[in-house]
This record gives structure tokens, C-alpha cells and sequence, in this order.
């Protein structure tokens, strides 16, 4: 069992402060990582110098601080002869154990499930990694590595919150009002797809009016993986009570069935259908027959002078294996697959999560073993390397489905967990296959060779 850990990181925050103190803040809280650690002290700073100055990034923080302590674990478990998937099972956290702040997670904790379902694919994969290995009679190496991953959706121990409005039309459409801003991730889709769940009818009966200070209500910062848990659980609340509206229009019970038409209203309560013509109806605010607006704001804490509070109402987990061949002689990694399992609460929709997740996992990539950034010389794409797709290994995803009772219908976010296991799978992938630790990223070919050569003296 782990008993302690001390902490330390500086980060680089350029020439002005930007998002360095939200890293610094945020690092401390994740860096133990999804595991119980009775003993724990932490100290980052975030440090102005004379470089370009730093932006948020994917994880803010989360990718660095995994890098250097998931390869730590590994080498715990060697010096204990443990299997490193089953060191980190033994550690997982649980709902019933206390984070390094103090906070007890309760229901919807399924870390320890998401290593569990790497068990199978890991045991088969050291397998033939080690009979290709036994039998390799050329320059190539293959190896498999894990680690785990937690995320904290939201701010940090600050208000957070999200207004969502709905609003029924004449014409028998709904108008849903919704601020967040969906850069890719489907914020769209899904927040539609929360509200017509929760209202009970479909999501082509949805206009969608998107952002605009005149007409949404703020929704806050697409950061954070945020949008989903908190603008979804605003939608949640907001078609909530639009649908009990609607029913009272009717008198009729809360388990009757909406059904929209061309300017009409259909409402079947135990077999019986009410009619309602919404053409001429009245209009409230906004120009909408009836017409709804609920906030959510996650319940946390500032954290005290102990560390101690909680400064997230929801954390995603995740865990991610690695297979990789390495070329001995070049120093050329090739990661040939990774299988990820991820605890998303309530998958929404499935498919976004899968396509999440393998942009998580190719940035993980790009990560691990190219992208550098070196000032005043990195300025396009061809001195700054990123993966394409023929870097791009198989990628198998695991949606593990625990709801908890904070997000909407149990949903947590996920932009942004996926790709903080991957680079310290590779990581632990080239230890096993080469016996070096990196300590610096990217491991590109030149230093991950001279780390082979100076392996091999040693």
C-alpha cells in the first residue's frame, strides 16, 4: 500500500501570468493521482521568465504530473515484484476513500473497474511482448505499459455555474437557449440530447439558439471538461421544469407522454390524449407559450491552509495500455496500439466519447514522443511536429457506465482526461522494453538512444 508522498513542480508561465496559477493551483489536488495516500504534501509555482508566455492546455497540468508519477509507480512495483496493473488496483481510490484534500468521492467511483477491464488485454499483451522479445534476432523491441488517470471536472474551488433557457413555441418546436460554446467536442449534441431526455420528447423537435450575449444565458468557459456535467445538468433542470409546466397546461399526471405537432400539443396521460391548440395560446417572456431558465453550479469547497476541502464536485478515471515496438539501433518508437478504459458516468452519446478519447490518445502521442515547443524557432508545422495519422496505432475504447448523482442522468465530462494516461503508458511501454526511465518528453529518437547506449554501459 502507499503510505506517502512529497510533491514538487515548477511550471514555466512565460512572460506574464496567464493560466500559470490556475496550473499551480490545479496540479497540487491531482497530483496523487486516483490513489489513496494517507501522507501527502505538495508545493507549485508557477514562474515568470523571459519566454512566450503559457496557455491552457489539454489537462492543464494533469499530462505533466502523470508523466513523472505513473512511471514512479512502475518502479515501485518492480522493487515489490508486483504487477504494476495490479500494484495500481490495490491503491485504486473508492468512494470510500479520502483524496489527498480530504474529500470523500461517494457513489459513481469506478477507477478501480476501469483496471480491472485492462486485465485481460495486459496479461495477453506482456505475453507476446515478452515471446517477441525472447525470440527477436533483429533490432526490435516491443514492450506494454499502463497508467491510470483522474480529472476533476470544473474550476477550482470556485462558482462555476451555468444557466440554460427552454422555451416551448406556437408552431409545437422547442427553442433551446444554450451559451456553450462547442469547439468540436459536441456540446451541441449532447446538451440537446440531455434536454429532450429530460423533457421526454425528441431531439428533432430542438431549435437550437446558439451563443450570443443578447440571446443565451452564459453558460460559462468551454475548459475544463465542464460543458457536459455542468451546462448539461443546468438543460437537465431547465427541461425539467419546462415539462411540468407543459403537464399542468393539461392537469395531467407527471408520467404522461409529450407529443409535439405542427402548433399543436399532445399530451397522453394513462391512455386518454389531451389536445391543446398552441397557436392561440397566450405568450409568456421571450415570445414562447411556456418558458423555463435554471442554473447549476457545482457544490464545492475552497480548499484551507491544510490543503483540505473539495475542490471538485465530480472527477472522471480513466486507464490506458500501451503496446509499442522500438527500433534498438535508431531509437524510433512505433505505438502500435493502446486500449483505453474510461469511467464517463452516463455515456450520452457513445460515439462522441469515442472520438474524444482518440483525439486524446493521438495528442498523448504527439506528446510522449514529438511535440516540442522551442521559442523563436517554432512557429509552423514543419518545426513543430504532430502526429498524423500515420502515427496513429489501433485504439480501443472501454465506456464503463457507474452514474453518479451529481451529473446529468449520472454523465461526467470527458474532453479532457483521455489524453493524460497516454503519454505515461508509453512511457512505462519503453521501460519494459528497453529498461530506460524517461525523464524528459518528448522521447524523441536522439535522447531515447542515448539513453539506450548509456543503459547498456551501465
Amino acid at each position: 500500500k502507499l503510505a506517502s508522498m512529497d510533491f514538487e513542480a515548477d511550471f514555466n508561465t512565460g512572460a506574464y501570468a496567464s493560466w500559470g496559477p490556475t496550473v499551480a493551483n490545479r496540479v497540487p489536488v491531482h497530483a496523487p493521482g486516483p490513489y489513496f495516500i494517507p501522507d501527502y504534501r505538495a508545493r507549485a509555482r508557477a514562474i515568470p521568465t523571459h519566454c512566450a508566455p503559457s496557455g491552457a492546455f489539454r489537462g492543464l497540468g494533469g499530462p505533466q504530473m502523470a508523466g513523472a508519477q505513473e512511471q514512479l509507480l512502475d518502479q515501485l512495483a518492480d522493487r515489490l515484484e508486483i504487477d504494476p496493473l495490479e500494484f495500481r488496483i490495490l491503491n485504486a481510490l473508492d468512494g470510500s476513500t479520502p483524496t489527498a484534500t480530504g474529500q470523500m468521492l461517494g457513489d459513481g467511483i469506478a477507477f478501480r473497474e476501469c483496471l480491472e477491464a485492462l486485465r485481460r488485454c495486459w496479461r495477453a499483451a506482456q505475453r507476446d511482448a515478452d515471446d517477441f522479445n525472447a525470440n527477436a534476432a533483429g533490432p526490435l523491441r516491443r514492450g506494454v505499459g499502463v497508467a491510470g488517470m483522474w480529472y476533476g471536472c470544473g474550476n477550482t474551488s470556485l462558482p462555476n455555474p451555468s444557466t440554460i433557457r427552454i422555451g416551448l413555441k406556437r408552431d409545437g418546436r422547442i427553442a433551446l437557449h444554450q451559451g456553450a460554446v462547442d469547439i468540436g467536442q459536441g456540446s451541441n449534441t449532447v446538451i440537446t440530447q440531455i434536454a429532450a431526455t429530460a423533457l421526454g420528447v425528441g431531439v428533432e423537435q430542438f431549435d437550437l439558439v446558439s451563443p450570443d450575449t443578447d440571446l443565451t444565458p452564459d453558460c460559462g468557459k468551454t475548459s475544463a471538461s465542464r460543458q457536459t456535467f455542468v451546462t448539461g445538468r443546468a438543460a437537465e433542470a431547465a427541461a425539467k421544469s419546462l415539462r411540468a409546466q407543459i403537464l399542468r397546461l393539461a392537469n395531467v399526471s407527471d408520467h404522461s407522454q409529450i407529443r409535439l405537432e405542427a402548433g399543436r400539443l399532445s399530451i397522453v396521460d394513462n391512455d386518454q390524449s389531451h389536445r391543446l391548440d398552441l397557436s392561440a395560446m397566450p405568450v409568456a417572456s421571450w415570445g414562447y407559450v411556456a418558458v423555463a431558465e435554471e442554473t447549476f453550479d457545482p457544490p464545492t469547497t475552497p480548499l484551507d491552509e491544510n490543503g483540505q476541502g473539495s475542490p471538485y464536485a465530480v472527477y472522471g478515471f480513466g486507464a490506458h495500455m500501451a503496446e509499442i515496438e522500438v527500433d534498438m539501433r535508431l531509437g524510433l518508437v512505433k505505438v502500435r496500439k493502446v486500449v483505453a478504459a474510461h469511467d464517463v458516468g452516463r455515456a450520452i452519446n457513445p460515439t462522441l466519447i469515442e472520438g474524444q478519447i482518440e483525439g486524446g490518445v493521438l495528442q498523448g502521442l504527439g506528446l510522449a514522443l514529438m511535440e516540442e515547443f522551442h521559442p523563436g524557432r517554432g512557429e509552423n508545422l514543419h518545426d513543430y511536429l504532430i502526429p498524423t495519422i500515420g502515427d496513429a496505432p489501433v485504439i480501443e475504447t472501454i465506456l464503463i457506465e457507474t452514474p453518479n448523482s451529481i451529473g446529468p442522468f449520472g454523465a461526467k465530462g470527458i474532453g479532457e482526461q483521455a489524453l493524460i494516461p497516454t503519454a505515461p503508458a508509453i512511457f512505462n511501454a519503453i521501460r519494459h522494453a528497453t529498461g530506460v526511465v524517461v525523464e524528459r518528453a518528448p522521447a524523441t529518437p536522439d535522447r531515447l538512444l542515448a539513453a539506450i547506449k548509456a543503459h547498456a554501459k551501465q
